[in-house]
């Protein structure tokens, strides 16, 4: 059973690394026969945001989002990225406004203020990701509803015992008698974070959970969550630590306050570092064979890269893990009674 999952995951992980192989080859030829492949240019255009969301090349490989902007000038409009392209697909301007490495500015003023609030490559992987948990947890529900009684099967007994894991060894442990209040709100936060750190493994995918953007959110959810929940023991310990004497409470107090900022700060960098530094070490890898042009080169990158898509599947579980355990560990520090 095991080497079967195994030998599956190895063969999974073989055709996601010919795709982005066959991505990358095309990105080189669409560049020119003169021109030298530019890794770093290619890297990025995969893993940072953007309004168009190329699968391969061609007119039928290539999704144009639609772009929301607002600006003073001319108000609120709305239309499809792909105004902003030729037939060369060259980035050209459209109307009143100028795309301009991945930013939208006025054409006439690139310093004025645009407000873009486009459902660019990141907000539809977002929607996509949301859904399926939504489709997913619904069937779930639904089926203990009908027989709470009946052995799990199916999605349900694949679910379940994650579910579990994260109430007995992450809520109780660390927020303790109390745990069943932020339950729901733990086990949102790891599954949305373990489908997006998957899905953003799978070919043509969006970098959902490499986004900064992404991560700080989760991160403010903790921040809040945490601070209004807290009582006032947890208070009293930020803004007057008991038990320390008179002259240390004025260095001790602004390191308390601090701290209020910083843990949300590490929990949006961990998960932004982590899921993005992985990305670019098997873009990298992939870059070789089209830096040096040697089949051994290719060889070599690609059994390197089949390994490392494996470790990726087990950072994108361990990463949504280790979130979801400070939060809860954060959680249980502003809630926990007073000894």
């Amino acid at each position: 059973m095991i080497a079967s999952q195994f030998k599956r995951a190895i063969l999974a992980s073989f055709f996601i690394i010919l795709f982005f192989v066959t991505a990358f080859s095309n990105a080189r030829a669409s560049s020119g026969e003169g021109e030298a492949f530019n890794a770093s240019e290619v890297i990025l255009h995969h893993v940072v945001d953007d309004h168009v969301w190329h699968f391969f090349d061609g007119h039928y490989g290539t999704l144009y989002l639609p772009v929301i902007v607002y600006s003073e000038q001319h108000g609120l409009e709305v239309f499809s990225s792909g105004n902003f392209y030729n037939d060369d697909h060259k980035v050209v301007p459209y109307g009143n406004y100028t795309l301009v490495d991945g930013h939208i500015h006025l054409a006439a003023d690139p310093e004025a203020f645009v407000l873009d609030i486009s459902i660019s490559k990141t907000v539809l992987m977002l929607f996509i990701n949301a859904a399926l948990l939504i489709i997913i947890f619904m069937a779930v529900g639904k089926a203990y509803k009908k027989d709470a009684k009946k052995a799990p099967k199916g999605m349900q007994s694949l679910f379940e015992p994650i579910i579990l894991f994260i109430r007995d060894e992450v809520a109780k442990p660390n927020i303790g008698s109390n745990y069943e209040k932020f339950l729901p709100f733990l086990l949102t936060m790891f599954f949305f974070i373990l489908f997006g750190n998957l899905l953003g493994l799978l070919p043509g995918a969006a970098n959902l959970t490499g986004n900064i953007a992404v991560t700080l959110v989760l991160a403010v959810f903790t921040f809040i969550v945490t601070n209004i929940n807290g009582n006032k023991h947890y208070w009293k310990h930020i803004f007057w630590t008991p038990g320390v004497p008179l002259p240390l409470k004025f260095i001790i107090v602004p390191v308390e306050i601090l701290g209020i900022f910083t843990k949300p700060f590490s929990l949006t960098v961990r998960l932004f570092v982590a899921i993005t530094a992985g990305h670019i070490v098997m873009l990298a890898l992939i870059s070789l064979v089209f830096i040096f042009s040697s089949y051994y080169v290719g060889i070599g990158s690609t059994i390197i890269v089949l390994f490392i898509n494996l470790i990726e599947l087990l950072v994108a579980a361990i990463q949504a893990y280790v979130f979801t355990m400070f939060s809860a560990l954060y959680i249980g520090l502003a809630t926990e009674d007073h000894h």
